[in-house]
């Protein structure tokens, strides 16, 4: 099986997505970067966003010379209201207008005992992983109604529906945004606009490469008996913004090789 980076590297080009436009949080790395690159290679023009300058670049420069279209925009979606607003008008300028795929990625996980979590870890994580999504949802959703179309894809986690004894408040953030979802479904549905959640299981990323050791413990008992690769979750994404995902709403589609609902072993 090829490597994550191998596979994103030798994306096939198609058309499913052309014309469309798209933003995804937090895409400067990981299993967001994943996900700009798969749409982008499949016709969307997409906006790059994240936190810091040359790591957004750099995904764009990939998109590009894969022969895809994209533009960095760079926000803290954790920041204040009027930050993450501001985040959406620049990125739907920057597609000139229109949004129609909406990808909520960004989150972040200070993974904890609940006595053990600072106060500061607890706010930027309902504000980065609750807290944005709604105000872009808010902002955006609107339009996306006006017009008649439109796709959001929230990200959600295999932890939000299996108790674990460390990070209550992560688990729960991610339970929260499956619930948007269903609610959000049945607000923006009638008018066009398919809300759906991808939850991944045990993924490797860039950001937790020192602890391979732990995630191909935690996958070894499950169906797939390995991490997930963010192009996994990325090929998920596509299918939920496409044509082919028309009539799907509202659901919280699993890409966790099995952790979640199977044990083997």
């Amino acid at each position: 099986m090829k490597s994550n980076e191998e596979e994103l590297m030798s994306l096939p080009r198609d058309s499913r997505l052309r014309g469309q436009t798209a933003i995804v949080t937090g895409s400067s790395g990981g299993i967001g970067e994943a996900i700009a690159r798969v749409l982008a290679s499949s016709g969307a023009e997409v906006v790059v966003a994240g936190r810091d300058t040359d790591r957004a670049r750099s995904v764009v420069d990939a998109i590009i010379a894969a022969g895809g279209t994209a533009h960095a925009v760079v926000a803290d979606v954790g920041g204040t209201y009027d930050e993450v607003r501001r985040f959406a008008h620049e990125a739907t300028a920057a597609l000139g207008g229109r949004v129609d795929i909406l990808v909520n990625n960004a989150g972040i996980y200070p993974v904890s005992a609940t006595a053990a979590l600072s106060d500061a870890d607890l706010d930027a994580m309902l504000a980065t992983n609750i807290r944005a999504p709604h105000v872009l949802v808010g902002e955006l959703a609107p339009a996306m109604a006006a017009h008649g179309s439109g796709a959001i894809v929230n990200i959600g986690s295999w932890m939000s529906r299996v108790g674990v004894p460390f990070g209550a408040m992560y688990t729960a953030s991610k339970a929260a945004i499956e619930q948007l979802t269903r609610t959000w479904s049945a607000e923006f549905g009638p008018s066009g606009v398919r809300v759906n959640t991808v939850a991944p299981g045990v993924t490797s990323t860039p950001g937790n490469a020192d602890s391979a050791d732990v995630l191909a413990a935690m996958t070894a008992g499950t169906v797939a008996g390995r991490p997930v690769r963010p192009v996994d979750i990325a090929y998920a994404v596509r299918f939920l913004v496409s044509d082919d995902a028309r009539f799907v709403h509202g659901i919280v589609l699993d890409v966790d090789g099995g952790i979640s609902n199977i044990k083997v072993g």
